[in-house]
């Protein structure tokens, strides 16, 4: 016999216990320690710590001089890291912002620092030379006030828009506004918004690819399917308004038990990429980078954060996507593992940013630490 899933009158009861289950899942681990040699790596490849005690990582930014920020969630800081003597380390912390409401999502542009709120986007102007005594100001308000997937990833486009997801308010459900389950993008100067994908449960990580300037999302498979559906994916916006399926179909191919049962699943694009259900892939980013061998230019670096309700762990790694010229996903391997071994956790792996010099830097919010990533032949 199937269990019916949750309808929309249990929905607060639902989003209730898996909050107390995230906060308690969260919470066990503040003083997490991970040791760099239970990480695994091609040969080559060398991790670092760049900071510790950045809790909570999130999302990870670079500014024109050097500054390292990084959003959290649960911690509500916001923090700028310093490496002064350009050994690959930081040596200066500041906590520019405490008590927002899961500012998880950051960007940098021109000098000025956004960070993403859940119902409103902040702007810190003039932020590298504010760090003693930071200012913000309000940049947008009025987006959805839902803490159920209302943490964001943010960053600019190409053409300087900023991009701003909205999560689904819940595990499965139908968008409730025309502002939920979408990735809208924000003209900063009008504050005119305008929907780049629709059908999308909860994105945390996208990046534009560097020869296409076609949009690369991350987005989270529902959960309460079992352990092996449906896959989390990745995804590619090649015209505005695309429907990705969300509730009605996931991952491509598996229609919905409640909402999905009228669906066509030709009606709504597929993922570029399945991968393992319930892996959690956040931060994504096309490498143009030199220090790495060539066979990285231009490829797919993903960040699966790992599990939560899995009855066996998946994910905890970063792993590369080779994608050729007709923008196809040929491949998938593994770059860093160890961060989950015999079914115990040690790390998270959040969000990843390129350095001028070509390593990596990658934040994880259960170790509270922030990595470095270089390659010497």
């Amino acid at each position: 016999m199937r269990r019916r899933l949750f309808s929309m009158n249990s929905l607060p009861k639902v989003l209730a216990l898996s909050s107390s289950i995230l906060t308690a899942i969260f919470t066990a681990n503040l003083s997490a320690e991970i040791k760099l040699e239970q990480l695994i790596l091609p040969k080559g490849f060398k991790i670092d710590f760049y900071a510790t005690d950045v809790e909570n990582a999130r999302q990870l930014a670079l500014s024109t001089s050097g500054i390292v920020y990084a959003g959290s969630r649960r911690a509500g800081n916001v923090y700028a890291l310093k490496d002064s003597d350009k050994d690959g380390k930081a040596d200066k912390k500041w906590i520019i912002a405490e008590g927002l409401n899961l500012p998880s999502g950051i960007a940098w542009k021109d000098g000025n620092l956004y960070v993403a709120e859940v119902d409103k986007i902040l702007v810190f102007k003039n932020i590298d030379n504010q760090l003693d005594k930071p200012k913000s100001e309000v940049l947008f308000s009025g987006l959805p006030s839902d803490r159920h997937h209302g943490w964001k990833y943010i960053d600019f486009s190409p053409q300087g828009d900023l991009i701003i997801p909205v999560g689904a308010p819940c595990n499965v459900c139908e968008a409730p506004t025309e502002l939920h389950a979408r990735i809208l993008s924000l003209d900063i100067k009008t504050k005119k918004l305008t929907e780049l994908a629709q059908g999308v449960r909860n994105t945390v990580g996208f990046d534009f690819h560097p020869t296409t300037g076609e949009l690369w999302f991350s987005d989270n498979g529902r959960d309460m399917m079992g352990d092996d559906i449906p896959a989390c994916e990745i995804n590619r916006i090649t015209q505005k308004g695309q429907h990705f399926g969300f509730p009605y179909v996931h991952a491509g191919e598996v229609k919905d038990p409640e909402f999905g049962k009228q669906a066509n699943i030709n009606d709504y694009v597929k993922p570029e990429l399945n991968l393992g259900a319930h892996v959690a892939p956040l931060g994504i980013h096309f490498y143009q980078g030199k220090m790495l061998p060539t066979q990285y230019h231009n490829q797919l670096l993903v960040a699966e954060h790992g599990s939560w309700n899995r009855s066996k762990k998946s994910g905890y790694k970063v792993a590369v996507a080779t994608i050729n010229k007709e923008s196809k996903v040929t491949g998938y391997q593994d770059l860093i593992t160890g961060f989950m071994k015999d079914e115990t956790t040690f790390g998270r792996p959040v969000s990843i940013i390129e350095m001028p010099d070509g390593s990596l830097l990658i934040s994880d919010d259960y170790a509270h630490v922030i990595y470095r990533v270089s390659y010497s032949s």
